[in-house]
């Protein structure tokens, strides 16, 4: 048989895509050599080079991000941008704004989904962590302390006045703003998590790109608890499992009024959406069909901005032992809702926040010590008890070593309500700074059978919700001057790709 025009190369460069396809959490090779040769031949030669028309932002300057993180991981920072533009700047047309119900056609570019996607080098799993828009934390850039949604658009706006004053051309001049907002969200993050450095790649994505993609591949599976409808989002499904694509897809994700939890629940929303996608992805309806494959890819060139020097071809075939399953959810601690400065804020405390990353991102490895220890913690011990009936040592220990504090090995008790801490009469300051610590207000006894420099803590239900996983400490209350303060909400069990999970 006569070889076509650039096959070799074609068959090499579009390895990772199409040699492979995923079911039940199995690698299940299911194309014979010809048809992986006519399927390769049909996307170079229909569809083009996969790697090319996307529209990138140089976020990472001079260390752009390579194909295999010298770190071992990837770390991708995945943002929604809620902009009523595409990823080429020009405002979406009226008729598709009114469709998804989005309003005016100009965004006030704030990043209402920030989410960060973990995956360590060797493909076989992925960690998506979710962080609150409204989460009230220190915005890098001078910018002072405000809702973690507003770190790009700060940065936006400050760089575009001063560029604009100097004169230019105002679509460059926008250019430069958005990538000055992706540099500080970026920024902020890394600070706000502990971690400066970490975030290698990064993905925006736009109203639109929830309607486009899902068109693409024929919906995604979701289940709602109860029937919605609500006029803000256009939302307007029905109880149980269905799929959604297009306009229903993105009210979706989008509706936050209506909901007991709103912003939240709106995270679990997306999560539960994002799992139902890449479950959608990976599967062979999607992965053997080259007309999907093609519209897929080019909905997503069309309302996706990805960090340069990406190489999507080489990420796929790094992607390949990647299966539904193996893609967990997890969302940051919080403390429950507050009114700052005259604005509804999230409280979240930034220890238990890069606790809780680097528990999900330390891939088995044991965590790096902490260089923001307490004064004084260094000469306390402290005797961990579990008593939670949920597994919440583990990040315990992980807490309060983070705070420069010595661990013995963890004794397990029989399940008790609430967490209290025991302390040498003479030792009441060492008892406040572990309490300190761990958040809330537990009660705190002295007990003449603790030894002095040490510290009992017997960790209760309160300590975390029940479940298979490590749960969060307790969470410490509001100021008495948070008026509309609100308590923390026991961790549910993380999503993954492996399910259609229900949601409110």
């Amino acid at each position: 048989m006569a070889e076509w025009p650039g096959a070799s190369e074609a068959a090499h460069r579009g390895r990772g895509v199409l040699l492979v396809l995923r079911r039940g959490g199995k690698v299940v090779l299911s194309l014979l050599s010809v048809a992986i040769m006519v399927l390769t031949w049909y996307f170079w030669q229909f569809i083009g080079d996969p790697r090319s028309g996307f529209a990138t932002t140089d976020i990472f300057g001079a260390q752009q991000a390579q194909a295999k993180p010298l770190d071992g991981a990837m770390d991708i920072l995945l943002v929604g941008q809620d902009s009523r533009t595409d990823n080429h700047g020009d405002p979406l047309p009226r008729e598709v704004l009114d469709m998804l119900h989005a309003g005016e056609a100009e965004g006030d570019k704030q990043t209402d989904t920030m989410i960060l996607v973990h995956i360590p080098q060797n493909g076989q799993h992925a960690v998506a962590v979710s962080f609150p828009r409204d989460s009230y934390v220190e915005i890098t850039g001078g910018f002072g302390k405000h809702k973690l949604n507003s770190a790009y658009v700060y940065a936006y706006n400050d760089t575009f006045k001063t560029l604009q004053a100097k004169g230019g051309d105002l679509k460059e001049i926008d250019e430069q703003a958005k990538l000055a907002g992706r540099k500080n969200l970026v920024a902020t993050l890394e600070k706000f998590i502990g971690k400066p450095g970490m975030i290698d790649r990064y993905a925006e994505v736009n109203l639109a790109s929830f309607y486009e993609v899902t068109k693409a591949i024929g919906g995604v599976q979701v289940c709602l608890k109860a029937p919605m409808q609500e006029k803000k989002s256009g939302i307007d499904l029905p109880a149980g499992q269905q799929s959604v694509q297009g306009v229903q897809a993105l009210a979706f994700v989008r509706q936050r009024y209506g909901l007991p939890n709103y912003d939240l629940d709106r995270i679990a929303r997306q999560q539960a959406f994002l799992s139902g996608l890449a479950r959608k992805v990976l599967s062979p309806e999607v992965l053997a069909n080259p007309v999907k494959l093609a519209d897929l890819i080019s909905a997503v060139k069309k309302s996706v901005v990805l960090s340069a020097g990406w190489d999507i071809a080489e990420f796929a075939d790094q992607m390949r032992g990647l299966t539904g399953g193996n893609i967990e959810f997890h969302t940051i601690p919080t403390e429950g809702n507050a009114r700052i400065g005259g604005a509804d804020v999230l409280r979240v405390d930034q220890a238990k926040v890069h606790a809780e990353v680097t528990r999900l991102t330390s891939d088995g490895a044991p965590p790096p010590a902490s260089t923001a220890n307490l004064p004084g913690a260094d000469a306390i011990t402290v005797d961990l008890f579990d008593g939670s009936g949920s597994g919440a040592a583990a990040q315990t220990r992980t807490l309060l070593q983070g705070k420069g504090f010595h661990l013995t090995d963890a004794t397990k008790l029989s399940t008790r309500a609430v967490t209290v801490l025991r302390y040498h009469p003479s030792e009441e300051a060492a008892a406040d700074l572990v309490r300190q610590s761990l958040g809330g207000n537990p009660q705190a006894e002295p007990d003449a059978d603790v030894a002095a420099g040490h510290v009992r803590v017997l960790l209760g239900k309160d300590a975390g919700a029940a479940s298979s996983t490590p749960t969060r400490p307790v969470a410490p209350a509001p100021p008495a001057s948070s008026s509309s303060a609100t308590p923390v909400t026991p961790a549910a069990p993380p999503i993954t790709a492996g399910e259609v999970p229900c949601v409110n």
